[in-house]
């Protein structure tokens, strides 16, 4: 079940920013695609899911790179539409899901590996958290890959102007529990499409 406001408000958001106007805008998600290359290389065929992937174009670039099994979720179906719309004929070969990741079913043991840049930093509710790490749990198989990034401890405190909760790895990890490896932690100063600065922190982990 989605929540209506929630979903309304990244529905907005989609409607009347251009892609290249919103905040967390990336031409090309350079860390995110130098991650999931190094620890999920194509020719292992994975099964990748890029959550909150709204119209970011890293689905674009993970399928130009060779991966074929690919799944995009996000609230918003704008976003989405927006993000087929752009794909044209690929979209076709992609699995599209509209979904609040942290109420909904995904299937068990269905991913190789799980992206998440900047939706978990909007949970700021340690249940809605609970769930989030719930849901990842039960849909990545053994030994599957986490790239997650959210808000550095000295990102910004609001984004799209929600409030967010700011983390670092070894936050994550405890967040995660024991079922989880940390494989390596990073940091970026992500400039945006206005000039300003945000820090994120990448993490990769590895379920036991």
């Amino acid at each position: 079940m989605i929540n209506p406001d929630r979903q309304s408000h990244w529905n907005n958001l989609y409607a009347t920013k251009p892609l290249d106007a919103v905040s967390w805008y990336q031409l090309k998600p350079e860390k995110s695609l130098e991650l999931i290359q190094r620890f999920m290389p194509a020719e292992k065929n994975p099964s990748v899911i890029d959550v909150g992937g709204g119209a970011s174009t890293l689905v674009d670039h993970l399928r130009a790179a060779g991966y074929e099994s690919l799944s995009v979720l996000d609230i918003s179906e704008e976003a989405l539409t927006k993000t087929r719309t752009r794909l044209g004929p690929i979209s076709e070969h992609i699995k599209w899901i509209v979904a609040d990741v942290t109420n909904t079913e995904l299937p068990d043991n269905a991913y190789d590996l799980w992206h998440d840049r900047a939706v978990f930093h909007f949970l700021v509710d340690p249940e809605e958290q609970n769930r989030y790490v719930h849901q990842l749990t039960r849909s990545l198989k053994p030994g599957g890959i986490l790239v997650i990034s959210t808000f550095a401890p000295d990102g910004p405190e609001k984004c799209s102007g929600l409030t967010v909760s700011r983390h670092d790895c070894v936050d994550l990890r405890r967040i995660l529990g024991q079922q989880f490896d940390l494989l390596l932690s990073a940091r970026e100063i992500h400039q945006t499409p206005f000039q300003t600065v945000q820090a994120f922190c990448y993490c990769v982990f590895r379920k036991c």
